[in-house]
């Protein structure tokens, strides 16, 4: 190399030179070697490009005014954007519900746009106006959770959101089933239910049982058209109590029942007399039960054919011929058997008749009848 001729580089140049040692990762030894060229100057287009970068001269020719003011700019908004996403790290890490920071917003509208503040959060404005409307309703909500709980304590606590619905309507209030839902979770309503089941019939005897007329038409077309029967078990610190029960298909009302600390055949027969007596049937009126011993008994079939009504009974091992009575008892435990500790048979009977007499006949709303009471359906079917 000729050590008089001086060579010169453009800034072009040298800015190739220092993006290959930065971003390449080649040696400053390497790149001398290369491309013949002087180590110290290199290193020293390596410090004028990083001056350049923490806003001092650069590679080149000096900078004029305006684009010094250019990266004095560059500078700045490189340590906003930097000091921005620190901020939302921070914020983030705090992990505010959106309500919080809707209330936010609402509280920094006077110093900045509804805008600006919706983007900086990363919510929407209809989000925002969603929440605001929320906080206005706040009076009409609570207004509202009054009655439902009012509702929901006249039910026992044993309504559900399909049957809360229905229970306003009455009153007036028109209510979704999800904002209903949503209101009962706000008031921590739930309502009390579980399963247990045993079984009470017997049908591994020798005497006559009836075919299942009925075949599941558990709709007949009025009242004291069709019957069924059927016996649960109700637990107390006394032993148990056997509860044998006659509803009327048409309108699921509880026509008759009876109770005793064991189930023979006169439990049954007790529970159709009460039925008979109360609703003075005509001859013809179909009674369908289980092929349980007490229904197959000659004392129920006589009690039957004095009164001309029809037997029928379900198949062997099949509940769904039953369906209305196990849903019955079974609503009746959820409702109120399994919510209680009767300490004997007494308090048992009279927790259970109150819970037909004034609860289930005249005020249960029924899904089947429309939500309505199976007292109330008798009266609309008669009118």
């Amino acid at each position: 190399m000729n050590l008089s001729t001086r060579r010169t580089f453009d800034a072009t140049f040298k800015l190739q030179v220092v993006q290959m040692i930065r971003d390449q990762g080649v040696s400053v030894g390497q790149v001398c070697r290369d491309m013949n060229l002087v180590d110290s100057a290199v290193r020293r287009w390596l410090a004028q490009y990083a001056a350049e970068q923490s806003g001092g001269p650069g590679i080149g020719k000096p900078l004029t005014a305006e684009q010094q003011r250019i990266r004095q700019l560059e500078v700045e908004n490189r340590r906003l954007r930097e000091d921005n996403d620190l901020l939302k790290k921070a914020f983030g890490l705090l992990c505010p519900g959106t309500e919080v920071i809707y209330r936010m917003i609402d509280q920094w509208q006077e110093k900045a746009e509804l805008t600006q503040l919706c983007r900086v959060l990363e919510v929407s404005r209809s989000g925002f106006y969603a929440a605001r409307r929320r906080w206005h309703a706040t009076p009409a909500i609570c207004a509202t959770g009054v009655h439902l709980q009012a509702a929901f304590a006249a039910s026992g606590g044993n309504y559900g959101s399909r049957r809360l619905c229905a229970a306003l309507r009455t009153q007036g209030l028109t209510l979704g089933r999800h904002r209903v839902r949503r209101l009962m979770k706000h008031h921590g309503l739930r309502a009390r239910w579980k399963r247990k089941f045993t079984a009470t019939t017997n049908s591994a005897h020798a005497l006559p049982v009836a075919d299942n007329v009925l075949d599941r038409q558990f709709q007949p077309a009025a009242v004291d058209r069709a019957w069924a029967a059927d016996i649960t078990y109700i637990r107390t610190r006394s032993g148990w109590l056997y509860l044998a029960a006659v509803i009327d298909l048409f309108s699921r009302k509880i026509v008759g029942w009876a109770m005793a600390p064991s189930m023979p055949a006169e439990l049954v027969c007790a529970a159709l007399q009460m039925a008979i007596a109360a609703r003075q049937p005509q001859p013809g009126l179909l009674m369908h039960s289980d092929r349980g011993s007490q229904y197959a008994s000659e004392a129920h079939r006589s009690l039957l054919a004095e009164h001309g009504l029809v037997a029928s009974m379900s198949r062997k091992g099949n509940c769904w011929d039953n369906a209305v009575m196990e849903r019955f008892f079974l609503n009746l435990k959820m409702e109120r058997v399994w919510q209680r500790n009767y300490a004997n048979h007494a308090e048992a009977v009279n927790d259970i008749t109150d819970y037909l007499v004034n609860f289930y006949n005249p005020i249960r709303l029924h899904s089947t009848l429309g939500y309505r009471s199976p007292n109330d359906y008798e009266k609309a079917a008669a009118a």
